[in-house]
């Protein structure tokens, strides 16, 4: 199931990287399909800043418009796809509420009483989008690397465990994991 999962992500993001594409080639099919996979997120970026739902439909089509405007400056090895729209769509919604001088709309002492810690919709997307990565460069490392680091980090075995578990040495056991270590940071693009 988590793999099928997965998959659907990584297809997911995929399908969403070739619509921006076509929609910066001016295909508005291509900006449809940016709707479709994307709108519910974005709408509701759109209304936890706006809280006002009319005025989240209209920053959200304003959003679009931005979109079908920028596509072609979207780089998908520079940013994840969701990261850029919820960043247009935030700082959309952001310049309604300066325009409609709504930050003062709540006095300050009562934005501690209804202040909500729960993380934003963009930031639980990005840290999707980052797991996501770190999923898909894990399954492109040789199996003892992926198995070992997966052990070794997610179920925080040592790495005397790994090796009695696997009957290893416990050097190589050391240097799946160093080399894993190494080429996910490359993957990732932190080397």
């Amino acid at each position: 199931m988590q793999e099928a999962s997965f998959a659907s992500r990584s297809e997911n993001r995929a399908l969403l990287v070739s619509a921006i594409h076509l929609a910066a080639s001016g295909d508005a099919a291509g900006l449809r399909n940016v709707y479709d996979l994307t709108s519910a997120k974005l709408f509701g970026i759109c209304l936890r800043i706006c809280a006002d739902r009319e005025a989240a439909e209209d920053v959200l089509q304003d959003v679009y418009v931005k979109v079908w405007r920028r596509a072609a400056s979207f780089d998908a090895s520079r940013a994840s796809p969701v990261s850029w729209l919820a960043a247009i769509a935030r700082n959309a919604a952001v310049d309604w509420r300066r325009a409609e001088h709504r930050h003062d709309a709540i006095p300050d002492e009562a934005m501690a009483e209804i202040a909500d810690d729960a993380p934003l919709a963009d930031t639980l997307m990005e840290g999707d989008e980052e797991r996501l990565r770190l999923l898909v460069c894990l399954e492109g490392l040789p199996s003892e690397q992926s198995g070992a680091i997966r052990s070794a980090f997610l179920q925080g075995l040592t790495y005397q465990q790994l090796a009695d578990r696997s009957d290893t040495p416990l050097g190589t056991v050391k240097s799946w994991i160093r080399r894993g270590m190494l080429r996910l940071k490359d993957c990732l693009g932190h080397g």
